[in-house]
């Protein structure tokens, strides 16, 4: 290489950015390999040894600094520590949800009953039971305050008392810490399918109800065994079976607001004929917005059609017993309720579910409502008025929704009877109420939902299960289908302000269902005894209180 081509230029990607420029000479044993990084320390600064790195230990380790005996005096109230004596007696959701109610450091220690295993079993696998079982209930529908009372039940079942179960709309999650210097262990698992199952649902009460007794010794081993057949149980009803509740469920909210035979048998066909549409869109992978909304489409439908074909029968009915096989009275009283105990964020979501499928509702019944009017159907919206009175015809066909509705429930057996009196009774209520006595619709339909949530939580209580098959079926006569029927009518008909107004008096009513149900509840409880001792009482519901 000759000295010309020494001297031409490298291009950039030839040399290093950090290479030292043509003409300084390179410290000595320097090369670009052995260069360090810039935020190394320059040479010939001393720097002081670091002292010698402590053991890792937790995050809850007392400070190195601490010393016990100059620290302060712990503090004692003057009356002492109180004593919170749980009664052995009441049902486990009660005792369970005051505890939950308790801070940390109050809660009485759990009585360590002597299971199978010979130290116990691990807490991993107890916080892996405790949240499948707190998936099933809360995928069946129940409240988020009664799962997380559930779960605790599990751990304090297994010696685990340090718990705090937390639960949302779609993710459940436990922490377990077994002292104050151990770091706590924590396990999630997220809710991906939810499906309407009150026998499950019974049966994971009983499991909870066995594993929180002391005197029965249920190992974890036979606690799985048993989570396991309630997963592989099949429904107690099969789909048809489900499609002709359906129909049975129209056809006698028809005859609630007036309908005769012909309206039975027409309301019937369209909730029918919905139900197996929305089959057919669940099975082709449709969310739930969509099957609610071709389900709406078959009743309203036959009533347009019938109005056409000039029958002399009530269009109305037939279209508002369809919509009583579709409103989403379950998820509405659950989502008042999480809302109602604290659980906004769980409560905002099932509301919003709810206000989907609402809207799913509305946009189906108006599509073939704008096709009726377009056609020349003569649709009163008057009608809502010159309702027909018939105390014993209508008590009877609200005993027979309650009782299709707790097919479509999936309810045990054993309960179905209990539940169709309960409905029998609302509608009783609310007929003697509004009807004869003259009181506003919103008025008596919250007495009667009031009343509902007693007897449901009265028959809970005796039968230690969850309340939920005992409530949810007998609001169906109180639904506000008529109202929102109505409403979506005027607006069919280019009367947006009449039909707001009553679709804001549907609204009333449902809230008025939600609100009633709970408080039914929440009295029982006032007029019975409550786990804590009388001079403490009966605790509010946590994050409820401002101050």
């Amino acid at each position: 290489m000759t000295d010309a081509e020494d001297r031409k230029p490298q291009p950039d990607e030839a040399r290093s950015a950090f290479s030292a420029p043509a003409g300084v000479a390179a410290a000595d044993g320097e090369s670009e390999s052995s260069r360090t990084s810039e935020f190394a320390l320059p040479r010939g600064l001393d720097v002081p040894e670091a002292p010698a790195a402590e053991p890792e230990g937790s995050a809850f380790s007392l400070p190195s600094t601490y010393d016990a005996r100059h620290a302060p005096a712990a503090f004692t109230p003057p009356a002492g520590s109180p004593v919170v004596s749980l009664t052995k007696d009441l049902p486990w959701q009660d005792r369970m949800r005051t505890m939950l109610r308790m801070p940390v450091t109050e809660r009485p220690a759990p009585e360590r009953a002597q299971k199978p295993d010979d130290s116990g079993p691990a807490a991993p696998r107890v916080l892996d039971l405790t949240l499948r079982i707190g998936e099933l209930l809360l995928a069946g529908g129940e409240g988020a305050e009664d799962v997380e009372a559930a779960m605790f039940a599990v751990c304090r079942s297994y010696g685990l008392d340090r718990c705090e179960p937390t639960v949302t709309f779609t993710l459940l999650s436990i922490s377990y810490q077994p002292s104050l210097v151990d770091d706590p262990v924590t396990a999630s698992r997220t809710v991906r399918r939810r499906g309407t199952d009150y026998t499950r649902l019974a049966a994971v009460f009983r499991l909870v109800d066995d594993l929180s007794d002391p005197e029965t010794a249920l190992s974890l081993e036979e606690a799985y065994r048993r989570l396991a057949e309630m997963r592989r149980n099949r429904h107690p009803y099969s789909g048809w079976v489900l499609t002709a509740a359906g129909g049975l469920l129209a056809g006698a909210a028809s005859v609630l607001v007036g309908g005769d035979v012909i309206v039975f048998v027409a309301a019937a066909l369209g909730a029918m004929l919905g139900d197996r549409l929305a089959w057919l869109c669940a099975g082709r992978g449709l969310p739930e917005f969509y099957q609610f909304t071709v389900a709406a489409m078959p009743p309203a439908a036959i009533g347009v059609a019938l109005t056409v074909a000039h029958v002399d029968v009530k269009a109305s009915a037939v279209i508002t017993g369809g919509l009583f096989a579709l409103l989403p009275g379950r998820a509405l009283v659950a989502g008042v309720q999480d809302g109602l105990t604290g659980f906004y964020i769980t409560a905002a979501a099932r509301l919003l579910e709810v206000m989907y499928f609402f809207v799913g509702i509305v946009i189906g019944v108006l599509v073939v409502l704008y096709f009726g009017v377009t056609l020349g159907a003569q649709l009163n919206p008057d009608a809502v008025l010159n309702i027909s009175r018939r105390p014993l015809w209508q008590i009877a066909a609200s005993m027979l929704l309650s009782l299709t509705f707790a097919v479509l429930l999936q309810q045990e057996r054993s309960t179905v009877l209990a539940v169709t009196l309960n409905g029998g009774v609302a509608w009783s209520v609310y007929g003697a109420l509004h009807y004869t006595g003259g009181l506003s619709p919103v008025a008596s339909t919250a007495v009667a939902a009031g009343l509902v949530g007693l007897f449901g939580q009265l028959l809970s209580r005796f039968r230690f299960a969850s309340a939920l098959p005992y409530t949810t079926a007998a609001i169906g006569p109180l639904l506000p289908g008529s109202a929102t029927y109505f409403g979506l009518l005027s607006i069919a008909q280019n009367h947006v302000d009449k039909g707001l107004v009553s679709l804001a008096t549907a609204a009333s009513l449902a809230m008025a269902i939600a609100i009633g149900v709970n408080l039914g509840s929440e009295i029982s409880r006032l007029f019975l005894r409550v786990p804590g001792g009388s001079e403490s009482g009966r605790r509010a519901a946590k994050r409820t209180r401002g101050f």
